[in-house]
C-alpha cells in the first residue's frame, strides 16, 4: 500500500497534546475586534482543545499524527 498524505492545511493549524487531544487556535481573533467586548477577546486568547466529534474528522487528515 502507498503511504497516505497528510493534509497540509491540517498540519499548519492543529497540534496533538501529550495526552493525545487536539488543540487549535480560536477563531475570531484576526480583525473586527472593536465590535467585540473585552470578555469575548479574553476568553478567545490562546488555544482551545477540540471537541471529540471534530477531533475524529481532523485525525483522518493526519494519518500518522504530527
Amino acid at each position: 500500500m502507498p503511504k497516505l498524505k497528510t493534509k497540509s492545511g491540517a498540519k499548519k493549524r492543529f497540534k496533538i497534546t501529550a495526552t493525545g487531544l487536539l488543540k487549535a487556535g480560536v477563531a475570531g481573533k484576526r480583525h473586527r475586534l472593536i465590535g467585540h467586548n473585552g470578555k469575548y477577546i479574553r476568553q478567545n486568547r490562546g488555544t482551545k482543545v477540540m471537541s471529540q466529534s471534530d477531533a475524529k474528522t481532523i485525525r483522518s487528515y493526519m494519518p500518522y499524527g504530527l
